[in-house]
């Protein structure tokens, strides 16, 4: 279910700490931006989030958050609010599967081994911590095609839960353009991971990155600057999958995001 854009303003009269705006959908899985005073102090249980000099900061949900949350705001002139967050609760779809061969079930060691320094390289560019505002613009599609795959969906082997699917496939053919959703530096450029492929990773600052999975050619190098809009990527069927189609994921650090929650539906509800 995708929960549509909600803007909630919370206001708070008894102390010096001023109104808080939050803009986002408030369930599992939402990347949230928010307003406070310029000067102001932010926590998120008890975790400290960056404020830019306008007084905005962006935090993130994942699948399974709890929904019960607290953020303390303490204001220029030093008072002190604490706001209760609660977040919708999702259901995702899961699919039971039987019959799987032994050699999926349990990969080789050395298969293992790559997609562990795979892994490593794509955490280090999604602990990026960079100045940039970027995830303040609104983000764009990165193809436009059949939605085939969605957040947080998960499939059973055997009897055995695998790991969720933590972004959005779009089916499109190889060699499809890809465009970047929104301004950012490149982070991450890799034409072969094990299980990803092609993958680029976006970073749109404050710790929000964009990952594109899957692809058959990276226009871009690590570093460089690219504007919403700019083609970054060629869609392809590399690494561990059946088809060509588009994995597009969004992180706030390690926090995995659904990317359906920052952008309009797909134009023309293409949906398979």
């Amino acid at each position: 279910m995708i929960y549509r854009l909600i803007v909630v303003i919370l206001s708070v009269f008894a102390s010096q700490a001023a109104a808080l705006e939050l803009q986002g959908a408030l369930t599992q899985g939402s990347l949230i931006r928010a307003k406070v005073a310029p000067g102001s102090q932010v926590w998120l249980n008890e975790k400290m989030v960056r404020v830019d000099a306008d007084g905005n900061l962006v935090m993130g949900f994942g699948r399974d958050a709890p929904l019960s949350h607290q953020l303390k705001v303490v204001g220029p002139r030093g008072g002190t609010d604490t706001h209760d967050i609660q977040l919708n609760k999702r259901s995702y779809r899961t699919q039971s599967i039987k019959g799987i061969a032994k050699k999926i079930m349990e990969p080789d060691p050395e298969a293992i081994a790559r997609a562990r320094k795979d892994s490593a390289q794509v955490g280090q560019a999604r602990a990026t911590d960079s100045d940039s505002l970027f995830w303040q613009q609104n983000f764009i599609w990165p193809v436009i095609g059949p939605i085939t795959g969605v957040y947080g969906s998960q499939r059973i082997y055997n009897g055995v839960p695998k790991r969720p699917h933590f972004g959005v496939d779009v089916a499109v053919p190889t060699g499809t353009r890809v465009v970047a959703p929104a301004d950012g530096v490149i982070t991450l450029a890799v034409p072969d991971m094990f299980y990803s492929g092609g993958t680029l990773i976006i970073d749109h600052g404050y710790g929000v990155s964009s990952s594109f999975l899957h692809l058959s050619k990276l226009l871009v190098k690590p570093g460089t600057r690219v504007s919403q809009g700019q083609e970054v990527a060629e869609v392809g069927a590399t690494g561990r999958v059946t088809g060509a189609h588009l994995d597009w994921r969004i992180n706030w650090y390690g926090e995995r995001l659904d990317p359906q929650l920052l952008v309009p539906e797909m134009p023309g509800k293409q949906k398979k």
